[in-house]
């Protein structure tokens, strides 16, 4: 068994290491953990940085900017295991949190898992705004797949290899659309579901650090989300 773990990187220098260092040290006993990482042409020293560890992880390098979306399909297409989960460089988001993100998976009790913030009482918004735009969003993707998530916008997104050999075919985002566009496709497939809440969160990132959501974000989401539901399927 094993799990393929796909790391998009864009600029993140200050956090890689680290955050392959929580990748590695998750103990999963028997399932052997392949990490893919996807450099979206970084600019900061990042790429510098992973050239010193080529040997030891899958490394792709895109040779300009193309966006997450794109980054995220590309890692997709590289990933050879049984289970398939993104995680982001950032250290946001915990990597402890992987054995329960896999085990309904793993008994066969779901085809498609999603690690909410908002299931952990314990997790500290970076602002109202920015609480406020992702529950809205994720209720106006409710209303279109049917389903009913309470963190649509999450990193950890995990699938069986089946599932997303299913969905990959399908996906045409470039950028941050991947987001709703994941969402749509697995409704579409009709996958089984199951949403579970995150027991350990990593660090929050300011709005500085690049947490720039605005209102036209917003609508771009929303009109993303209407264009993979009804139009794109």
């Amino acid at each position: 068994m094993k799990l393929s773990v796909v790391i998009p990187v864009y600029n993140e220098k200050n956090t890689i290491l680290e955050c392959l260092n929580k990748v590695e040290d998750v103990d999963l006993g028997a399932i052997e953990k392949e990490i893919i990482i996807i450099d979206d042409g970084s600019t900061d020293g990042t790429r510098e940085i992973l050239k010193t560890i080529e040997s030891k992880y899958r490394v792709i390098y895109h040779e300009k900017n193309q966006g997450k979306g794109m980054a995220i399909r590309n890692g997709f297409g590289a990933a050879k295991g049984d289970v398939i989960l993104i995680q982001d460089a950032d250290l946001e988001y915990n990597p402890l949190n992987y054995p329960m993100l896999i085990k309904p998976i793993l008994e066969d009790r779901a085809d498609v898992v999603y690690g909410s913030r908002f299931l952990n009482k314990d997790f500290r918004h970076i602002s109202l705004s920015f609480y406020l735009g992702n529950k809205f969003l994720t209720i106006f993707s409710n209303l279109l797949t049917g389903l009913n998530l309470t963190d649509m916008e999450t990193c950890y997104k995990v699938f069986s290899k089946k599932a997303l050999d299913e969905i990959l075919p399908h996906l045409t985002a470039k950028r941050f659309e991947i987001e709703p566009e994941l969402t749509a496709r697995i409704s579409q497939k009709r996958h089984r579901f199951l949403e579970v809440g995150l027991s350990f969160i990593g660090r929050s990132r300011t709005h500085k650090e690049g947490k720039k959501i605005n209102w036209k974000d917003g609508l771009a989401a929303m009109r993303y989300m209407i264009k993979f539901n009804l139009f794109s399927r």
